[in-house]
């Protein structure tokens, strides 16, 4: 069975949202660059609301001296971008899924192979981890105050008990912490 993981950068009080200059995917740590990579190379699918996917789609494709090698793993992955609006994806290896997201997401789940990953597409979370999905939190926790935007857990959320599997910090003030939910 395939691990499905939500990764999300976030600040420390908590926002997920980006609404101010607080994260650069172009401008990464060294040792957290590196970390995506260890974390990418496990990746299978990639799982996207439809606003996260046209912003990667309008800015990945077109980075030719990209010296992160993000754009080129965006390329090679399996996309599933979850909409009701979107007809053709536009960008090679992505797949719509649309009514029964979260039945085929559970299905694909069940499969042998790499991570499933959903990374930003904070409509896309709450309802994954309502329905028991998420088998780890991985979060890159910044070192900014946000004070306002959206969050990763919801106010009436489900409680959940996670298990710690790696805290480490990282020389930018970033700390990496990934929870297991079994």
């Amino acid at each position: 069975m395939r691990t499905l993981a939500i990764t999300q950068n976030i600040t420390v009080d908590g926002s997920i949202e980006f609404l101010g200059d607080w994260f650069d995917p172009t401008d990464e740590d060294p040792d957290v660059l590196e970390e995506i990579h260890r974390q990418s190379a496990r990746e299978e699918a990639l799982v996207l609301g439809r606003q996260t996917f046209e912003d990667l789609r309008s800015f990945w494709p077109h980075q030719h001296d990209d010296r992160t090698g993000i754009a080129a793993h965006l390329d090679q992955v399996a996309k599933y971008v979850v909409s009701s609006t979107l007809a053709d994806p536009g960008w090679a290896n992505s797949t719509v899924l649309d009514t029964d997201w979260l039945g085929q997401l559970a299905a694909l789940k069940q499969g042998d192979g790499g991570d499933v990953v959903v990374t930003g597409s904070i409509s896309l979370c709450a309802p994954l981890i309502e329905a028991g999905l998420v088998d780890e939190f991985r979060l890159f926790v910044h070192p900014v105050v946000q004070g306002r935007g959206r969050r990763l857990f919801s106010d009436d959320g489900p409680e959940l008990r996670l298990t710690m599997r790696v805290s480490r910090g990282f020389p930018s003030g970033v700390v990496l912490l990934i929870y297991s939910t079994g």
